[in-house]
């Protein structure tokens, strides 16, 4: 028997919500538990696996989380209270990345060791720093007429469509430092792969987000 097409968007909506409400619970799942690993406070390396999850797993995921229109945290709130939100998580997160690369870089250096000569390492300073140029970029909407030849609209998607490859540059560095020794180390088995599964989750969801929101105004415009 087939779907009408009003079924059809009821359970693709549902999809999105079971989705959504995943996504939120992987975003503060993984740094708890990368907390109780790395037990902050323990060695000053501790705090580099935690500040970088709480980064990109929990503030970013969060900050674009707040537009989506079936799993928001604050859906019942204007715009502008959610796009306030959403520059103060990403600023939270800059800041706890930046923190993540200070310790990490300096702890580096008391013990001799290389600077970014991993995957894991060159693939975090692109992302902290693609992140710092993605807050800078987003002063743009504050003050679109600095823009002269370009629409709000226009800079919206091109924020949208930047943020997520920033996005994801960080959940592959997240997947790359669990591929780390201490990670390894630490997390095997059914864990290993299940924490793995962590930013491919909130990263399938991010990006059928922003996709939604692409597709939604190329419709519009017609």
């Amino acid at each position: 028997m087939a779907l009408t097409a009003e079924t059809e968007s009821r359970l693709y909506r549902s999809l999105r919500v079971v989705a959504g409400a995943a996504a939120h619970l992987v975003a503060l799942g993984f740094p708890a538990a990368v907390a109780v690993l790395a037990r902050p406070g323990s060695s000053l390396f501790s705090w580099h696996p935690l500040l970088m999850a709480l980064a990109f797993s929990f503030l970013m995921t969060e900050a674009l989380l707040i537009f989506s229109p079936e799993t928001s945290l604050l859906r019942s709130f204007s715009r502008k209270v959610r796009v306030r939100a959403h520059w103060a998580l990403q600023l939270l997160a800059l800041l706890c990345a930046l923190l993540g690369l200070a310790i990490i870089t300096y702890n580096k250096h008391l013990n001799g060791k290389g600077h970014f000569v991993t995957w894991h390492g060159l693939t975090g300073l692109l992302a902290v720093l693609y992140t710092g140029g993605q807050c800078a970029g987003g002063v743009l909407l504050l003050y679109p007429k600095l823009m002269k030849n370009w629409t709000l609209a226009k800079l919206k998607l091109y924020h949208a469509t930047s943020g997520l490859v920033g996005y994801l540059l960080g959940c592959a560095s997240l997947m790359l430092g669990m591929c780390s020794l201490w990670f390894t180390t630490t997390v095997t088995g059914a864990s290993w792969y299940l924490a793995m599964l962590c930013p491919l989750v909130t990263s399938l969801v991010i990006m059928n987000q922003v996709s939604n929101a692409y597709l939604y105004r190329k419709r519009s415009q017609h």
